[in-house]
């Protein structure tokens, strides 16, 4: 159906989207593969429970097709907040519906946990700017949950090892936080953003190469002699340097 004709409905997941959520968990899998990049990688039953709980939003046509999605994950008791596993179905992106859902997730957030800081890693200029315009802003890695188990997820990332040997210290993503204590008004991140998205996009490029030396230099030495599995880590971590 053309967008043009179709209603797009994002609102907060219940129970009885359940039905989607393996839709939504193959979708996540199989564009992490198109771009090449390592993602937590999560059940059917979790998208479920997400919804259960009211920690989810889904976006739908007014036919019921099934074209987004976004859920919450808590981390260090509640201080720290991600909106996680953002998904939209190939037939509707560059709709706008990715902003939308976004924007719902935030206030759902907002609205469960207000005194929580809310953060996340991407690789995307397109993310970034999103989140600038909710409020976010880059931070270091050190202003984020240390939580044990949220970094956990990040070991089915390609790029796990490059951020391992930075001591969780960096890595290609970018971090952004949103502190309801100390935060600048959303016009302002979003103007700043606008103001340095040439500069934050040489950065995540220069991020990219200054790692891929380094990364490349380990990979020669763990793997001398080139063995299949070593040259296929290194393809898959060639390609998601160059995929946003």
């Amino acid at each position: 159906m053309p967008l043009e004709t179709t209603s797009i409905i994002v609102r907060v997941a219940t129970p009885d989207d359940i039905h989607f959520a393996s839709t939504i968990t193959d979708e996540m899998e199989s564009s992490a593969k198109a771009r090449g990049t390592g993602i937590a990688k999560r059940s059917p039953d979790y998208i479920a429970e997400k919804m259960r709980e009211g920690k989810a939003v889904i976006a739908l046509t007014d036919t019921g097709t099934w074209v987004g999605f976004c859920y919450i994950e808590t981390w260090s008791h509640g201080e720290y907040v991600a909106n996680s596993g953002l998904i939209v179905s190939p037939n509707f992106r560059k709709s706008g519906v990715a902003k939308r859902i976004k924007e719902c997730t935030f206030k759902l957030s907002r609205e469960k946990f207000p005194n929580a800081k809310l953060f996340g890693l991407t690789t995307g200029l397109a993310v970034m700017k999103i989140n600038s315009d909710l409020g976010y802003e880059p931070v270091t890695y050190s202003e984020l949950t240390q939580d044990e188990a949220f970094w956990a997820g990040c070991k089915s990332c390609v790029n796990f090892d490059i951020l391992t040997s930075k001591e969780r210290k960096n890595c290609l993503c970018t971090a952004m936080l949103y502190d309801p204590k100390d935060h600048y008004k959303p016009e302002e991140t979003a103007e700043d953003f606008k103001q340095h998205s040439k500069a934050y996009e040489r950065l995540l490029r220069f991020k990219q190469s200054r790692f891929l030396k380094v990364f490349k230099k380990k990979q020669a030495q763990e793997n001398a002699g080139g063995g299949d599995a070593g040259k296929k880590k290194m393809f898959a971590a060639l390609s998601s340097l160059f995929h946003f």
